[in-house]
């Protein structure tokens, strides 16, 4: 499994679709000799794999020695990407076109055409100026001042006026944009170590932190790419901050400057398609259910109208997006059962296609999904195999907060499903990675603490201590850091389905019919 997952040669086969496989083979085979090459042979023995296997290669292709795979490997690699270059629509890929126009023009430059040298310059900043794309823009620029200063008449001072402010306003903005994406990028990789704040300390350093790191602005005078970046970065701030009525207003204006540039969708599809997920989890949140709905349903017909670019990205955003926001419905209405039949044999069809392209992260953000959807539909055996996918992960600094509350949802599970026999020993295991992870608060010992209680209560007091339990824990639900457990964990409706005699997916459902009479 792990050469499956780290052959990079292997993995780019397995994502070209068939016309970009049957285009390579042309490609390659322009020149005749190259039909029998080695490189060839190898990716006719590759493509055909389902799993890599080094053996297989050397028994199929015996001409193929094994000190001269790595070389043969890494040319192959390079003539598939050079053939997929050549099918990039310029249209759907700006920066490419801009490129190619950049590379002839400093062809033409070095055979002494000017001139021509300049009008291709011109047409690549039209485009680079359409799509906002800076950097490059300020290269192209850079390039044109060389020409105009060496090669073309000096007496045009007001052209060399007008390049060097357009120059200096390109940098300002550079720099702006710059700040921005950095700070929105800081703040996600911060949320991606620790997730939310959990005390005051937290709470002083991530106020501070955007403070000192936001650069001024007017709005009013802001690019698209600029507004994007202020947006992502009020995000993360206030998702962080746990502050989901200002994280609604964030991603708002985040779909909304989408919807006002409708070139933008195909222009930056990725960060179209996050901003809608992060709508849509902030409503889920703050549980807006018909407003979750509404958006849900926009945000489908969107990815089927064609209105986003669709590429090896796109999906791999679309199938997460998707799925997490079907399983959030469902916790929402309290349908966990239906979301089991429904949801997982669908996602999982899907999870095969994309796994040997999705990153730790996602993963993991899919497995405790999938296990919260179990444990509401009573499934605690599933629960336990999905948490221990994620308890199993050795990536310590990733996800620190869904690792620590995965194995508080464990320790319900194992106790639900009668799998106490060892219950003492998960209980120091949690307790110790906890502690590891410096994250400990209150609502955390006092459920820690219940579980190693449990043994000593008898049973015509096991009730009385789940009142206990939820009667200390309900004071926390709103408090500033303590109700981000309730964020993970609905413990509250599960202590409710003990007290009441029901299965947590009822006590959910009637809450949820309750909320949403007309």
């Amino acid at each position: 499994m792990s050469n499956y997952k780290s052959d990079h040669l292997f993995l780019l086969i397995q994502t070209l679709s068939k016309s970009e496989k049957r285009n390579f083979i042309l490609y390659a085979n322009r020149i005749k000799r190259n039909k029998c090459t080695k490189f060839m042979k190898l990716f006719e023995i590759m493509r055909k794999m389902s799993v890599y296997n080094e053996k297989k290669i050397f028994k199929k292709t015996p001409i193929i020695k094994k000190e001269q795979l790595s070389n043969i490997k890494a040319h192959l690699y390079k003539q598939i990407l050079i053939s997929l270059k050549k099918l990039q629509n310029p249209v759907e890929n700006h920066d490419i076109k801009v490129r190619e126009y950049l590379d002839f023009s400093k062809i033409l430059y070095n055979k002494g055409l000017y001139i021509q040298s300049l009008n291709l310059l011109k047409k690549a900043k039209i485009i680079a100026n359409s799509y906002e794309s800076n950097t490059i823009l300020l290269e192209l620029v850079e390039f044109e001042k060389m020409i105009e200063s060496q090669h073309i008449t000096r007496s045009l001072y007001s052209r060399y006026v007008e390049l060097s402010e357009e120059s200096k306003e390109l940098i300002e903005r550079i720099q702006c944009n710059n700040a921005l994406s950095s700070l929105s990028l800081e703040l996600y990789g911060l949320y991606l170590k620790v997730g939310y704040v959990r005390n005051e300390k937290d709470k002083i350093f991530i106020e501070t932190y955007f403070r000192t790191n936001l650069p001024k602005f007017d709005i009013n005078k802001l690019s698209f790419y600029e507004k994007l970046f202020l947006y992502q970065a009020q995000l993360w701030y206030h998702y962080i901050r746990q502050d989901f009525i200002m994280c609604y207003r964030s991603s708002s204006k985040w779909v909304e400057l989408f919807q006002n540039h409708k070139n933008a969708k195909k222009m930056a599809p990725v960060s179209y398609l996050k901003g809608y997920h992060y709508l849509l989890d902030t409503l889920f949140y703050l549980n807006h259910y018909s407003k979750f709905i509404h958006v849900f349903q926009q945000f489908e017909k969107d990815v089927q109208n064609g209105e986003i670019l669709i590429n090896g990205n796109t999906k791999i955003l679309i199938f997460i997006y998707t799925y997490t926001n079907r399983i959030n419905k469902h916790y929402m209405e309290g349908s966990f059962s239906e979301g089991v039949k429904k949801v997982i044999p669908l996602l999982f069809i899907e999870l095969n296609k994309l796994s040997n392209r999705l990153d730790s992260h996602y993963i993991m953000i899919l497995y405790y999904k999938i296990s919260c959807l179990y444990f509401g539909s009573g499934d605690n055996e599933n629960t336990i195999l999905y948490l221990s996918k994620i308890m199993e992960n050795k990536k310590k600094n990733l996800r620190q907060d869904l690792q620590c509350f995965s194995r508080l949802l464990y320790l319900i599970a194992c106790y639900e499903s009668g799998l106490d026999e060892n219950m003492d020993r998960k209980i120091r295991s949690t307790y110790k990675f906890f502690i590891q992870m410096d994250d400990w608060s209150v609502v955390q010992k006092k459920i820690i603490h219940f579980f190693q209680n449990l043994g000593n209560v008898y049973p015509h007091q096991i009730k009385n201590h789940f009142k206990k339990l939820r009667d200390q824990l309900v004071k926390y639900y709103e408090h500033p850091y303590e109700k981000r457990t309730f964020l993970y964990l609905d413990i509250i409706s599960w202590l409710n389905s003990k007290i009441e005699n029901k299965s947590i997916e009822l006590i959910i459902k009637e809450r949820f019919i309750k909320n949403n009479q007309k």
